[in-house]
């Protein structure tokens, strides 16, 4: 479609740069940067039918996953698809099909995993890796999961965390002024939480706070092994800590400058989660997409019987 040009109007600005009259010492008014990059849809590019010969076995699992995303349902147990007996054919049309979505995740210590949303929301290619001396990774069992997030993360994020915050020992330096009414609400919230309940959320970027505030918020709440990537409307940062359901959540601008920082007491950040809308959705798009190969196998039908 061609794209439409509109003429350049001279009409003075309502409000921003250039809405005001400059100020006699030469200062401008400067506004942050806000995300300006938004990730659409595109359709992953796949085989035509006439090249698919070889990949029959790959297709028969992709409507069995289509299948799973017809029944799934957030809250449901995730449905996982094996991929480990593929030969590299069959494994490449998956690699077509499924694409890089706008989630990643990396799982770190003793879960050792890289796990990718595909083009299809709520449909995950996860991959279990082993760690070489020489620091390469070796895939060691490959999968395509249905959920609203992966079970590894939803399940064993905080296998080993901490239950709470143990106030009465915390040891805190004069250079830390805010640091302990923040970890007192951080300790109550989290003894009423429980799964399903709504998160809680402490914004850090409207609390007064120093770096060495910020040190010792994350020296006491731990490192924990899972970090998102959620590559969206600018990028959002999900750090698991050492303390279990308390998420470190950061969001950047496309200048990737840090414009919202907060502490998330959830099982799973909803805006790394995929909702039942987006699964309703990716699992008409994969029907729209696995349509060609019906068509094809209706007509290889009709020729096997003569039927013109």
């Amino acid at each position: 479609m061609k794209k439409i040009e509109t003429p350049i109007m001279t009409t003075p600005a309502v409000v921003g740069p250039g809405s005001q009259p400059g100020n006699p010492d030469g200062e401008e008014m400067t506004f942050m940067q806000m995300p300006s990059n938004m990730s659409t849809f595109e359709a992953p590019i796949v085989p035509e039918p006439e090249e698919i010969d070889g990949q029959e076995t790959a297709i028969a699992m992709s409507h069995g996953l289509l299948d799973m995303l017809r029944q799934y349902r957030v809250g449901d147990k995730a449905r996982v698809l094996v991929l480990d007996g593929l030969d590299d054919i069959n494994r490449s049309f998956f690699n077509q099909l499924l694409g890089e979505g706008e989630v990643s995740m990396q799982c770190n210590g003793n879960l050792n995993a890289m796990i990718q949303e595909s083009l299809l929301a709520g449909v995950w290619r996860a991959q279990y890796v082993e760690q070489y001396v020489d620091e390469q990774q070796r895939v060691i069992r490959d999968t395509i999961e249905v959920a609203d997030i992966p079970g590894l993360v939803s399940e064993l994020t905080f296998a080993d965390a901490a239950d709470n915050i143990d106030m009465d020992s915390l040891s805190i330096p004069e250079s830390v002024y805010n640091a302990r009414p923040l970890l007192t609400e951080v300790s109550d919230k989290l003894a009423e939480y429980h799964p399903g309940a709504e998160p809680h959320i402490i914004n850090l970027s409207l609390l007064p706070h120093t770096e060495e505030d910020l040190l010792f918020l994350s020296d006491t709440l731990g490192i924990g092994p899972i970090i998102i990537l959620s590559r969206g409307y600018g990028n959002c940062r999900i750090s698991s800590t050492g303390t279990r359901n308390v998420w470190w959540v950061q969001y950047f601008n496309s200048q990737e400058t840090l414009i919202l920082n907060t502490l998330e007491i959830n099982t799973v950040p909803k805006v790394a989660c995929a909702s039942d809308e987006d699964i309703a959705d990716s699992a008409q798009r994969l029907d729209e997409i696995l349509s060609i190969y019906r068509v094809r196998c209706k007509d290889t039908t009709r020729n096997r019987h003569g039927q013109q």
